[in-house]
């Protein structure tokens, strides 16, 4: 083969679908043979409790050219999926979600494009079948990522990108503390945008819970902007202002005898106020903080235990 596609597939829980995904880059691979590329596959288990490893190395049995890598506990999808790449050998690399709601089929189509000559391709939902609440929360982010980010970010978002190998470098060492989608974006390759509709979960649930989701959020909002700290300081600004010309205002009132001095009620509502936007403030100020401690520290961004 003249060309070599990596994927790379974070596992968590994933011990129903992983049989039927396997099936499904079998039939993947043969459409690569056809375009004259060969696939590599790098599994991460990340700290599966159910019997995930087990379905793995039953994988590797019968493709013994697949790698399986086993952390030490659960360390998150995106440090799962960054941990892979450190094995990546090929001509171009992307993820692939273990629970197939990305369909396997998008892999030949992305591969197409690159062999046309895209260095990043990207598969945006059109649709996704998720509850109410998921969709609403997916809408704000992506929205809420449009504004303050990446004006030209998909705005269903997406989860499967293929990259060539002229990325891997930028990823791979990249911050422990980054959104790798949006970073993708910020190095400036044109994306080639594929559309495609999201289906229903077949297999196990989500373990994508709210508290992991905005820590995304987190993460994405401090990595990539200082808004928040220039909001900080404007509404410092506007408050400090706002006081000072009510205090004139009392200050004037009282000296001609318009009004009396307010009472204690007043005070306590303002100082009550105000000590929360400290607090609030101080909160963000942490957040960017925190991740320069982090980085410092130089902990490892994950622990691996074995690597079949």
């Amino acid at each position: 083969m003249d060309k070599t596609v990596s994927v790379v597939v974070p596992v968590y829980y994933n011990a129903e679908s992983l049989p039927h995904l396997f099936v499904a880059l079998q039939g993947v691979e043969m459409q690569l043979a056809q375009l004259g590329c060969a696939l590599e596959l790098i599994f991460v288990d990340d700290g599966s409790g159910d019997t995930s490893l087990a379905a793995l190395l039953a994988i590797r049995q019968q493709r013994p050219a697949t790698r399986v890598i086993k952390l030490a506990r659960n360390f998150g999808a995106i440090h799962a999926s960054k941990i892979g790449l450190n094995y990546v050998t090929g001509d171009c690399f992307m993820w692939l979600a273990a629970d197939l709601q990305d369909p396997p089929y998008l892999v030949v189509e992305m591969t197409k494009h690159w062999l046309n000559g895209a260095k990043f391709v990207l598969a945006a939902r059109t649709m996704r079948s998720d509850p109410a609440m998921t969709r609403f929360f997916a809408w704000l982010y992506y929205r809420l990522v449009r504004w303050i980010i990446a004006p030209d970010y998909p705005p269903t978002g997406f989860d499967i990108m293929l990259m060539d190998k002229q990325l891997l470098p930028y990823i791979r060492d990249s911050s422990k503390n980054m959104n790798t989608t949006l970073l993708l974006y910020w190095l400036g390759f044109k994306p080639i945008i594929m559309e495609y509709v999201r289906p229903e979960r077949p297999y196990g649930k989500s373990r994508w819970t709210f508290f992991k989701k905005f820590n995304y959020f987190v993460d994405s909002l401090v990595g990539f902007s200082v808004l928040p700290i220039r909001i900080i300081s404007l509404i410092g600004f506007i408050v400090a202002f706002l006081s000072f010309l009510y205090g004139m205002y009392i200050a004037i009132s009282y000296l001609f005898g318009a009004r009396d001095v307010p009472g204690f009620a007043t005070l306590a509502a303002l100082i009550a106020f105000l000590l929360g936007l400290v607090i609030l403030m101080l909160g963000i100020i942490g957040e960017y903080i925190w991740r320069i401690f982090d980085e410092l520290t130089r902990r490892p961004e994950v622990v691996i235990d074995e690597v079949y």
